[in-house]
């Protein structure tokens, strides 16, 4: 039945889901640690607008991926252009950058930006006693999803028309970033 999957297909994937459990656990625990120790709902709409804002740049990272052209790529790095290099390697290897921008990071950010829009909920309810959950809790739903889906929609116009200034710009951070590190990002193989 699946004999059309690879081994190093299920490999990979396998990898990506134990990936992306520890960045969802590390990231939830630690945003929840913040929204807890400073008690405030206000501080816990800015992490809440943030985590949705951080989900739909990775989104935009990750379309415009997809959407680049290799060969101005391919030509930046012949003249040595900064970042051009690692341009090169995000293009090359859309699927798996798209994979971890828009699926790992993407959806670790719709879960936290659940879990904190329920923690605003129920901070707001036992504060106000006044207030309806289940109606505060759809309002929240909604609202957690109109500014991702709204903001992606945008992000993805973006992505499309502007794909290879995004990679570039990208490109030149991941070259900043291994010349801090000495380590590459991306292996050297096509």
């Amino acid at each position: 039945m699946f004999s059309y999957i690879k081994k190093e297909n299920l490999i990979s994937g396998l990898l990506v889901a134990f990936l992306t459990f520890f960045i969802a656990l590390f990231v939830s625990l630690g945003s929840e640690a913040l929204v807890r120790a400073v008690n405030s709902v206000l501080l816990a709409i800015v992490l809440l607008l943030g985590i949705i804002f951080l989900g739909i740049f990775f989104d935009i990272i990750g379309t415009a991926a997809t959407a680049a052209k290799l060969p101005p790529f391919n030509a930046k790095a012949a003249k040595k252009i900064y970042g051009a290099k690692q341009a090169v390697k995000i293009t090359i290897n859309a699927d798996k950058v798209a994979n971890f921008c828009n699926d790992v990071i993407g959806d670790v950010a719709g879960t936290l930006s659940g879990a904190i829009g329920a923690g605003i909920v129920i901070s707001l309810v036992n504060s106000f006693n006044l207030l309806d959950i289940v109606l505060l809790g759809a309002v929240m739903t909604s609202l957690i999803a109109a500014l991702t889906v709204g903001g992606k929609a945008i992000g993805k116009k973006i992505a499309i028309n502007k794909a290879n200034n995004i990679i570039l710009r990208v490109g030149i951070i991941l070259a900043w970033i291994e010349k801090i590190t000495g380590k590459e990002l991306f292996e050297n193989r096509r």
